[in-house]
């Protein structure tokens, strides 16, 4: 079962000393699922194997044993688990094979069948040796390693932002469980050597109850949101059909005055509304929810045809939204809510007053134009450090201050024959394998 251990060894690069922004725990409830669907993927391995023929004479005994196959591996005994400075130890005891051979056999002596048995036994063991031992040790070094291959180090997320999922430590392996630190941090693709200093509060994990458990800080959401602020995208705007009818409406009619002041020839030209985050949003975890707060400018203004645009009026918004998140498949996923919202005038809280009146459909316009916008961009979600094929089910969500947990269990999608074959590497020759001394042994 060298899944776990490579996977170790291939996130260790790039590890340096911070505090992690993701941790994920293997439980041993887990491992028995592992070892199942690993020794299910040894036996599939083992039964495509080619064992060569044994002929040849001793004394007046003939023989030819040929096609030989192996038909089924029967394992009486296996354990698989943690184990302190080693992170993983399998124990097979016991194992069987059956195989199936074509024989032919000349002999001059009668009433030799204990001596054809212990020697076809000999042949078959010694045969069986010399091709098992490169099969296990091609299975644990090559193709798991394609296998690791699928797990998600450092990669895009979307078109604007990646992620780093680097381990800053060793992995720490107790009787009971395996803890893992991963950086989890979030950065443009434009700038990918940009890092968001990391004061968030250390995450923890506790519980041993479920297969796996996640846990991630406020710094992880902090990083995401900040990417994507360096990244340009918290800005939008709306200009003409696209500006709700009755918004529209309602904003002629509150800055009639300053239309016809400013500018009246213009006064049925499209109008323009933008908002434009102005700092990147903070995420706030604490036992009782998760909440983003996020500051905003507003622009009001009209843009007639091939003339500069008529700004109206420029106003602050607060708002701060809920947000729940689940485990699906391999994604985190994130639900936004509006749930407070207000704007005021940077000029004079005189304006302010008379920006009341827009607090209402300027809240009805984020959630019904805005908010489905960014829930169809985080419900896409970001994967969790996972090779392919295995996926989070069961899930329970539970918040902590300055972090969130969750525990889940693991489901094997897909089988790892067909994970493995799918990302089998293109060179798995003879320079793959062991030398004959490891063989033997």
């Amino acid at each position: 079962m060298a899944l776990f251990g490579a996977l170790f060894l291939a996130l260790l690069a790039g590890a340096h000393a911070e505090f992690p922004g993701c941790k994920i725990r293997v439980t041993s409830k887990a491992l028995e699922l592992v070892k199942q669907e690993g020794l299910r993927f040894l036996e599939q391995e083992l039964e495509t194997i080619t064992i060569p023929d044994l002929r040849g004479k001793e004394g007046h005994f003939y023989y030819n044993i040929s096609e030989v196959k192996v038909t089924e591996l029967q394992l009486t005994s296996s354990e698989l688990d943690f184990q302190p400075q080693q992170e993983l130890m399998l124990q097979i005891t016991n194992a069987s094979l059956g195989l199936r051979f074509r024989r032919q056999l000349l002999y001059w002596f009668l009433k030799v069948y204990d001596f054809l048995s212990t020697f076809i036994t000999s042949g078959m063991r010694f045969l069986l040796n010399q091709q098992i031992c490169p099969v296990l040790y091609h299975t644990g070094t090559v193709l798991l390693n394609a296998l690791l291959d699928t797990v998600p180090v450092r990669s895009s997320v979307d078109e604007l932002v990646g992620i780093d999922y680097s381990l800053v430590k060793d992995p720490v392996a107790s009787t009971s469980n395996l803890d893992m630190d991963f950086r989890g941090a979030f950065f443009p693709l434009t700038e990918r050597n940009w890092s968001l200093p990391n004061r968030a509060v250390e995450p923890q994990l506790q519980e041993e109850e479920r297969m796996v458990y996640v846990a991630f800080s406020e710094f992880f959401f902090d990083s995401a949101m900040e990417s994507y602020f360096r990244a340009g995208a918290l800005q939008l705007s709306l200009v003409g059909d696209k500006v709700p009818h009755d918004l529209d409406i309602l904003l002629r009619a509150t800055y009639f005055g300053s239309i016809v002041l400013l500018s009246p020839a213009v006064i049925d030209s499209p109008l323009k509304l933008e908002l434009r985050v102005l700092a990147p949003p903070r995420c706030t975890i604490k036992p009782s929810g998760t909440t983003v707060s996020v500051t905003a400018s507003v622009t009001i203004a009209l843009v007639p045809p091939d003339k500069p645009e008529v700004q109206l009026s420029s106003m602050t918004m607060d708002a701060r939204l809920s947000a729940k998140m689940a485990l699906r498949g391999k994604a985190l996923r994130t639900q936004l809510d509006l749930r407070r919202f207000r704007i005021y005038s940077n000029h004079s809280a005189l304006e302010s007053l008379a920006l009341i009146p827009l607090q209402a459909p300027l809240k009805t316009m984020l959630q019904i134009g805005v908010m489905p916008m960014l829930n169809e961009r985080t419900w896409r979600g970001v994967q969790i450090p996972l090779p392919e094929g295995i996926n989070f089910v069961r899930e329970v969500v539970t918040n902590h201050a300055g972090f969130l947990t969750i525990g889940a269990d693991l489901h094997f999608a897909k089988g790892l024959r067909e994970v493995i074959e799918k990302n089998r590497p293109a060179d798995i020759g003879a320079s793959t394998a062991p030398p004959p001394s490891t063989a033997a042994v």
